[in-house]
């Protein structure tokens, strides 16, 4: 009877730690957003509140920037904005290295596609999901090989990470699949079954 009572015990614990981690984090998120915005615009409205007022003035300030940014003359004044954050020394490190990666996941002009891979070393049965991040060595300091080359980014699973590495382009076989799904799916391993998505 005890032993049965555990196993209960054990799946109800598997099943409500993702459910229950997942509400905290998107409560400190809300909670967080809706004092953030409320703080930017509180001088503006004195002491009127309703309550997720913050969150949707907070939302519709990022679709007023995206609609904005998507115009070449906000395009170059955003640029002008950046300057700061491109030439301090250790800010500039942290705030390239983020931009690079989220303009990697941001809509591509025709023509630079994203690509999710498998490599497959010749004679080795092993395959490694991957992200082509660059098409070609052009550009690259001296000392890389030469040659049909491209960078593959390797992300790992259960946490933020990855390598990169410099493989022969026919080592590689693109898949059909999205590089939102690839970095999901690398997170968490593959676990997820096919009739779960």
């Amino acid at each position: 009877m005890m032993k049965h009572v555990s196993q209960y015990f054990f799946r109800g614990l598997l099943t409500a730690l993702p459910l229950g981690f997942t509400i905290y984090l998107l409560y400190i998120f809300l909670v967080w957003a809706e004092r953030f915005s409320m703080w930017m615009i509180r001088p503006f409205i004195g002491d009127f509140y309703l309550p997720g007022m913050g969150i949707v003035l907070g939302l519709a300030s990022i679709i007023l920037l995206g609609y904005l940014v998507s115009h070449q003359y906000f395009y170059k004044l955003l640029a002008l904005i950046e300057v700061p954050f491109t030439n301090l020394p250790v800010v500039k490190s942290i705030y390239s290295s983020l931009k690079s990666f989220a303009d990697y996941f941001a809509p591509h002009k025709e023509g630079t596609a994203q690509q999710a891979v498998i490599l497959k070393m010749p004679g080795h049965a092993l395959e490694i999901v991957g992200l082509i991040t660059r098409q070609s060595m052009q550009g690259l300091p001296n000392g890389f090989l030469e040659g049909d080359r491209v960078a593959v980014y390797l992300p790992m699973g259960y946490m933020i990470g990855g390598y990169t590495v410099f493989v022969p382009r026919d080592w590689l076989q693109v898949i059909d699949m999205p590089v939102e799904v690839v970095m999901r799916e690398s997170l968490f391993a593959f676990m997820t079954h096919e009739n779960d998505k």
